[in-house]
């Protein structure tokens, strides 16, 4: 008896110390920072800078936070690297965030694959370390077995307290007005993300925004969210002949903290653009017209999920994970002793 409860003592020490290692070991990086990954404005050097700041090990996971459909990961060969050629990747992704495991130790090379990107300063090398053995568990005092106290089971978390429900998206597909109005003529206060999962980034098509913008009812009350990489882009408001001239002389309002949200206060014409140069003529820029006022509820106070917010996730969210099974398998351990 004994001898088989000291057995199951040593085997519950082993498997806390590798759990609590796990939980400690592992580490979520988002590259680049607030910057994101994008074309960076202090050239590979933002990059390779970010990289020298952190310490990654085997087990360890990259976060890259970009703008769908201008943007991509692509895992290449130092070779292909040095040439910034996206020919024969290791891995290559198309959805934000990307996140990618660190499985083996060495330096591993990250690129974007769209033409111009790489030469322009979107690269990043990482040195990846060996991960370190977990410590072995500290020798147990040998003592005369106590009696035996029933076991009560540490208690899981539920499932709604580890991930809470998603909310229902508040960004409208249309201008229409929910169903749950009070009338044709009045509806509560919307949120609108420009340009939905393609955020506000440097369009491939020139029409793209006013495509977006065509069809929908703006009304005072409503919101609108830009989603931008920091650094990259900012959201400027400005005059109809600022507009038509691409120059941000003298703007109303700028903003250059993601995500933008602005509140549309008055009727008429509004005039949005990104201030970054060459950005406005590439066709980052937007015109609205805002109609008689919203009534009812408030707008929601955060993007629809899917519409191309960035922010980065919680790093210690797979070590909060691990940290609650450790504590749960301790309890026994504890509860074994007595």
């Amino acid at each position: 008896m004994a001898v088989s409860r000291s057995k199951t003592l040593a085997f519950a020490a082993i498997a806390i110390a590798a759990l609590l290692h796990s939980s400690v070991a592992q580490t979520t990086h988002t590259v680049g920072g607030n910057t994101g990954w994008t074309i960076p404005q202090g050239g590979d050097s933002v990059y390779s800078n970010w990289a020298s700041g952190n310490s990654f090990s085997v087990g360890d996971i990259l976060v890259f936070n970009f703008a769908v459909g201008i943007h991509d990961v692509t895992q290449v060969s130092k070779a292909n690297y040095d040439a910034c050629s996206a020919s024969d990747p290791m891995l290559i992704a198309t959805t934000s965030p990307a996140r990618v495991t660190l499985n083996s130790s060495g330096e591993h090379y990250f690129i974007c694959g769209f033409p111009g990107h790489c030469s322009a300063g979107q690269k990043v090398t990482v040195n990846v370390l060996a991960s370190t053995s977990a410590p072995s568990p500290a020798p147990m005092a040998s003592s005369s077995p106590a009696p035996r106290r029933a076991l009560t089971p540490a208690s899981a978390p539920s499932p709604a307290s580890t991930a809470s429900a998603p909310t229902p998206s508040t960004s409208p597909v249309s201008g229409d007005s929910p169903s749950s109005a009070p009338g044709p003529s009045a509806r509560p206060p919307m949120t609108y993300t420009v340009a939905d999962s393609f955020g506000w980034n440097i369009p491939r098509n020139a029409s793209l925004f006013q495509s977006w913008a065509a069809g929908k009812d703006f009304m005072v009350g409503d919101v609108l969210v830009f989603n931008y990489s920091a650094g990259a882009h900012n959201v400027a408001e400005v005059t109809s002949d600022a507009y038509a001239a691409c120059t941000t002389t003298n703007p109303i309002s700028l903003d250059s903290r993601p995500p933008s949200r602005i509140t549309l206060t008055t009727p008429g014409e509004h005039f949005y653009l990104c201030a970054i140069p060459g950005h406005c003529t590439a066709g980052q820029q937007l015109s609205i017209n805002v109609t008689g006022e919203a009534g009812g509820a408030s707008p929601s106070g955060s993007p629809s999920p899917g519409s191309g917010d960035m922010a980065p996730p919680s790093p210690n969210s797979a070590a909060s994970l691990a940290g609650v099974s450790a504590a749960a398998l301790l309890s026994v351990f504890v509860a074994l002793l007595f």
